[in-house]
C-alpha cells in the first residue's frame, strides 16, 4: 500500500520572483518588484534626509519651510540658507554616492570579488598621488587638485590593468596588483607630504580626509553631467556586466567579448570613481559597502548597478548628516565617519569570506 505525497511535487522548484513591467511605444523595462520596492524606499529615505541635512544647523528651518523653499513658496532668507548654503553639499553627497556605489559594483562584479572594490585595488590611493602632485607643481585650488586627482586615479588604473593583464584579466590578479600598487602609492604620498611646506600637507591633509564642506552649485554642476555621461555609457553598454558575472565561458558562449566589455567597465568604473575622487577627496568604504548591502537588500544573486546607486548615495548622504551633527558645532569631515563604519564592514566580510574558504 503506498501512501500520498504529503507536499505537492513541485514544492522543491523555485517560485518565480515577481516582476514590474513598464512599457512604451519602441521600449520595455522590466525590474523585479522586490528591487523596485527597495530602490523606491531608499529614494523616499534620502529625500526625508535631504529635508533633515537643509533644514538643520546653526540657523534652524522646520521641515515645512523647507519644503516651501524646494518648491517655490518660501522666498525669505530660508531660501537663502537651503538653496544657496545646505542644498548644494546634500546634492553633492547624493551624486558622490552614487558614483562611488555604482563604481563599486562594476570592479565588484569583474572580478566577481566582494572585496573588489576602487578602495581595495589602490584607486583612491592614485587619485590622492594626483591631488598632492596637483597642490605641489600646480599650488592647489580646488579644480587644480580635483583635475590632477582625476589623472591619477586614471592613470593608476591602467597601471593596474596593464601589470594585472595576462592573457586576460583574472579577477584575484587585479585585486592583488592593486593592492601592491596601493601600498607603494602609499609610501611616494608620504614621501611628497615629508617634502612639501607646512600649508601644502595641511592642505593635502584635509583634502586626503574627503570632505563636502565648501561645495557649492559650481562644482555639483560639472559632477551632475559627468555622472550622467557615464551613467548613459553604462546603458549603451547593456546587459554585459551581468553576463560577464558569469564568467568568460558563459560570456563567450553568448556572444559577448569578455575582455573588451572588460575594458569598457573598467574605463567607466575609473572615471566614476576619479571624478568623485576630485569632488570631494578619497571617501573610503561607501564603494566596498554599497554594492553588497544592495545586493543583500534586493536578494539579487549579483550586484547591481540602480541598488548600488541608490544605496551609496543614502550611505554617503546619512554620513554627511552624522558628520555634521554628531559633534555640533564641530563637523566631521565625511570621510572620518565612512571609515570607521566601512572599516567594522571590512572586518565583517573578511570574517565572512574565511569562513566560507
Amino acid at each position: 500500500m503506498t501512501t500520498a505525497p504529503t507536499t505537492p511535487p513541485d514544492a522543491d522548484i523555485p517560485r518565480a520572483r515577481r516582476h514590474v513591467v513598464a512599457r512604451g511605444r519602441s521600449w520595455s523595462l522590466r525590474v523585479p518588484l522586490r528591487t523596485a520596492v527597495v530602490v523606491t524606499a531608499l529614494i523616499v529615505a534620502g529625500l526625508g534626509l535631504i529635508v533633515v541635512a537643509t533644514g538643520t544647523g546653526t540657523y534652524p528651518v522646520a521641515p515645512a519651510d523647507v519644503l516651501g523653499v524646494l518648491v517655490g513658496s518660501n522666498t525669505g532668507f530660508d531660501r537663502v540658507v537651503v538653496l544657496d548654503w545646505r542644498l548644494p553639499r546634500a546634492s553633492m553627497a547624493v551624486l558622490v554616492g552614487a558614483a562611488l556605489g555604482m563604481s563599486g559594483a562594476i570592479f565588484q562584479a569583474l572580478t566577481r570579488n566582494p572585496l573588489g572594490s576602487p578602495d581595495i585595488i589602490g584607486l583612491n590611493v592614485g587619485a590622492y598621488t594626483g591631488a598632492l602632485i596637483g597642490i605641489v607643481v600646480l599650488g592647489g585650488g580646488y579644480y587644480a587638485t580635483a583635475g590632477s586627482a582625476l589623472v591619477g586615479g586614471l592613470v593608476t588604473a591602467l597601471v593596474v590593468y596593464l601589470l594585472s593583464f595576462k592573457g586576460g584579466i583574472s579577477g584575484f590578479r587585479l585585486i592583488i596588483v592593486g593592492i601592491a600598487v596601493g601600498a607603494v602609492l602609499s609610501s611616494v604620498n608620504q614621501w611628497i607630504i615629508i617634502r612639501i611646506d607646512l600649508h601644502a600637507a595641511v592642505t593635502a591633509a584635509v583634502w586626503q580626509q574627503g570632505s563636502l564642506n565648501g561645495l557649492t552649485w559650481s562644482q555639483a554642476g560639472p559632477m551632475a553631467a559627468l555622472v550622467c555621461v557615464s551613467t548613459i555609457a553604462l546603458v549603451a553598454m547593456g546587459l554585459r556586466l551581468q553576463i560577464l558575472q558569469m564568467g568568460d565561458d558563459v560570456a563567450g558562449g553568448l556572444g559577448v567579448n569578455a575582455n573588451q566589455a572588460r575594458i569598457g567597465y573598467l574605463l567607466v568604473g575609473t572615471a566614476l570613481v576619479a571624478v568623485a575622487a576630485a569632488a570631494a577627496g578619497p571617501i573610503t568604504f561607501i564603494a566596498l559597502a554599497a554594492p553588497q548591502i544592495g545586493r543583500r537588500l534586493t536578494g539579487s544573486a549579483g550586484v547591481s548597478m540602480v541598488p548600488s546607486a541608490a544605496t551609496g548615495a543614502f550611505l554617503l548622504l546619512a554620513s554627511d548628516v552624522l558628520a555634521q551633527r554628531a559633534f555640533a558645532p564641530t563637523e566631521l569631515p565625511v570621510g572620518a565617519v565612512t571609515v570607521v563604519f566601512g572599516g567594522m564592514y571590512l572586518v565583517y566580510l573578511l570574517v565572512a569570506q574565511g569562513r566560507r574558504a
